[in-house]
């Protein structure tokens, strides 16, 4: 017994010191490149707000960069090489081979990726990243207008990603993506009056996690179910538990 409660004693010393004293997370930061450039969405002010609030709640250290439409350079892609996940809000950058080699370096390596809205026709020089990478099948959107309701796939109610996450709205058009991938975990659909199409999911590409959602709008941001998505998606792919800096970061 004696020894027992030894090992528990020390199981639970252990734990705390992974934590730290006031519940710190003792693991290195999870290394996040954010890469920017879908002036449409304004993902460079979304970003520029999430990127100090994710690393203020949540063991994160984030690199945001920042490119042009029709750009042929995004200045500092090189910090994707050292990172541990690739993070994607870009539309149609014209990314000459150099820089966008280090994309697909990072991607042929089985390394994390997630994937917001308009990453789907992110690299204009590299389309088929939406078919070969996301494992989506993106073909224009419908009208705006309708607000898009986000419904949670029944397999998926499970789900790490959802888990905190409830059902919410999106003011933005709905994106047509029937026939994604046959690989695809899909997580939730996206339903506007006559159509449904996926929405978020996930996949397992060279061994590496993907998540995509085509939801990312300035106001989608703004929606803490969304940033709660965004969080949990950030995390499942890196493999690794929801790492909060305090209890009260639980909480989007």
């Amino acid at each position: 017994m004696k020894k027992l409660l030894a090992g528990l004693m020390m199981a639970a010393l252990a734990g705390a010191a992974a934590r730290g004293e006031e519940g710190e997370p003792k693991m290195p930061p999870l290394k996040v490149c954010m890469l920017s450039g879908s002036a449409e969405y304004k993902s460079d002010e979304s970003l520029g707000e999430f990127k100090p609030w994710l690393e203020a709640n949540y063991n994160v250290a984030c690199t945001l960069l920042f490119g042009k439409d029709s750009s042929a350079s995004m200045p500092g892609i090189e910090a994707l090489d050292a990172s541990d996940l690739m993070f994607v809000f870009m539309r149609r950058i014209k990314l000459a081979p150099d820089p966008l080699a280090h994309v697909k370096k990072h991607c042929q390596a089985g390394k994390p990726v997630v994937g917001l809205r308009t990453a789907s026709h992110g690299f204009q020089t590299w389309l088929d990243f939406d078919k070969e990478v996301l494992g989506g099948n993106y073909n224009g959107h419908y009208g705006t207008g309708p607000i898009t309701a986000v419904e949670f796939a029944e397999k998926a109610k499970g789900h790490a990603i959802l888990a905190g996450v409830k059902p919410f709205t999106s003011a933005y058009s709905l994106y047509k993506n029937t026939g994604a991938a046959a690989d695809i975990e899909l997580l939730a659909t996206g339903v506007i009056p006559g159509h449904t199409e996926p929405l978020a999911w996930t996949r397992v590409r060279n061994g590496g996690r993907v998540f995509y959602t085509s939801l990312g709008g300035p106001d989608d941001f703004r929606n803490e179910n969304f940033r709660r998505l965004v969080v949990n998606a950030i995390f499942w792919t890196a493999k690794r538990d929801v790492e909060a800096r305090s209890p009260a970061a639980a909480k989007p």
